[in-house]
């Protein structure tokens, strides 16, 4: 009887809950982790609207999570579904406890982390010329569409993957080579940057990519340690597993670079980092130690060597998520096709499975590549299609124009910017010079003459004679044309 005061009987073990609720709380943190990164890549007049599109590209993730995600990818009453759950669960529909030794609602917290993690990654495609409302459409119908049939085929007990025994532990599938392969995609339907706004091009703020790596990898460790969903030997063994795949990956790409360059690269060592973290995902519970290891050199040179296939197929991939997310991904379910060992694997204590090529299961490798070339054609083709409908619809345009690529993102479609600099440098005349009067004119007063000379920092500038003609507007655009590339 409704209004006498209901109380859950329910019982659950307090520690388990709470390694739960604690990586969530930790995978989140791969989200400003990611727009640190992405930020520090780019350039400084388009760094703030990737930090914004990363945190807004979570806030559609939960929604849709929330409204229908996770229905579609863990319904519990669409056990006989292959290929997607239904809607039973729909707004969170008597998602409480269950029988688990975790409340189900506990479990659905920590797997929304997952879909805002891949979300966040997939934002990076816009770097530097896409617009951010047409991509929040995008990622929405992306996440309902592509996300969660992948996740239900791995995850859910029904699904074709998962009954078919493909080792995927935190989501080489759904989370890195789907993320690599529509950001990909989307890349190529922005088209390149533009060539003559890339003279001298470079990542703006490294300490800022060191941060976000750091971010990164600290959340990653609870990523695939929490995956287990209890405090037990696997989650720890994924936990020491996904260090050592970083620490190779990172020494790996770092010397490669200086074998080139002759230099220490700091965004080599980031690079090579998040390649073995990412390798790790869907390995980091089913492989050995010493196969990760080894796991971590091999990703950090197929990784670094897979930078060129945006050249090769004349994408515009700008941050590297074909070769860092989609390759990387790759390595880490083919290692478990070689290197998962049953031991490994029944480590929860629940978990039966043959293992890999390590414990004589030689079918596994066959179903791995089945699994890595569904999950891949599958979001190409599906991603196409959402980008091609898109971009056709009035006002849903993918890609800003010339005079906005050029001004920057921050300005064309965050009207903010990372650094104020950025807009006092631009905007220098309007901002600070007195036109109306001549400097060297003895009339000036002391005050204006301070004024002029407080921006000590600035270049010396000579005041147009008419700064309102058309001419003269053209001409300063043409001198600071080159300025505004560079940043």
């Amino acid at each position: 009887m409704r209004g006498d005061g209901y109380l859950w009987t329910e019982s659950y073990d307090g520690a388990t809950i709470a390694f739960i609720i604690l990586g969530a709380s930790l995978v989140f943190i791969m989200v400003p982790g990611l727009g640190f990164l992405y930020s520090g890549l780019a350039r400084r007049k388009s760094a703030l609207s990737l930090i914004w599109v990363v945190l807004s590209a979570t806030l559609v993730a939960m929604l849709q999570w929330y409204f229908w995600g996770y229905s579609l990818a863990f319904s519990a009453s669409a056990k006989n579904n292959k290929f997607i759950g239904n809607l039973d669960s729909f707004g969170f529909r008597n998602v409480y406890g269950g029988d688990q030794a975790y409340p189900e609602i506990a479990f659905a917290c920590f797997q929304m982390m997952f879909m805002c993690v891949t979300l966040s990654i997939i934002a990076g495609a816009t770097a530097e010329r896409g617009r951010l409302l047409p991509h929040m459409v995008f990622l929405f119908i992306f996440a309902t569409v592509v996300y969660c049939p992948i996740a239900y085929w791995i995850w859910a007990p029904g699904g074709w993957c998962y009954q078919w025994g493909v080792l995927d532990w935190a989501g080489g599938g759904p989370v890195e080579i789907l993320s690599a392969v529509a950001g990909f995609v989307y890349s190529y339907f922005l088209g390149k940057r533009r060539e003559n706004l890339l003279i001298n091009f470079r990542p703006h703020n490294v300490s800022m990519v060191t941060l976000g790596t750091s971010l990164l990898w600290f959340g990653w460790l609870l990523f695939n340690s929490a995956t287990s969903l209890t405090p037990n030997l696997r989650s720890v063994y994924a936990f020491m597993n996904t260090n050592i795949s970083a620490v190779t990956g990172g020494m790996t790409w770092c010397l490669i670079d200086y074998r080139l360059e002759k230099k220490w690269s700091t965004v080599g060592l980031c690079s090579g980092i998040i390649c073995g973290l990412v390798a790790a995902t869907p390995s980091s519970g089913c492989i050995t130690l010493y196969a990760s290891l080894i796991q971590g050199i091999i990703s950090g040179i197929v990784c670094n060597f897979a930078t060129k296939i945006k050249y090769y197929l004349k994408v515009d991939d700008a941050l590297d998520l074909l070769a860092e997310h989609g390759i990387a991904g790759i390595v880490g379910l083919m290692f478990n096709a070689l290197f998962a060992a049953d031991w490994v694997i029944g480590m929860d204590g629940t978990t039966r499975h043959r293992g890999g090529w390590l414990t004589h299961n030689y079918r596994q490798i066959y179903k791995q590549i089945a699994y890595i070339a569904a999950v891949a054609g599958y979001t190409a083709v599906v991603t196409a299609i959402i980008c091609i409908v898109i971009d056709k619809i009035p006002g849903l345009q993918l890609r800003v124009d010339e005079v906005g690529e050029r001004n920057g993102m921050d300005e064309d479609q965050i009207g903010e910017f990372a650094y104020d600099y950025v807009e006092v440098r631009r905007d220098y005349y309007q901002w600070g010079v007195d036109t109306d009067n001549n400097y060297n004119n003895s009339t000036t007063s002391s005050t204006e003459n301070h004024e002029l000379t407080e921006n000590d920092d600035l270049p010396p500038l000579t005041a147009p004679e008419n700064p309102t003609s058309s001419s003269d507007e053209s001409s300063e655009e043409n001198k600071n044309e080159k300025t505004l590339n560079q940043e």
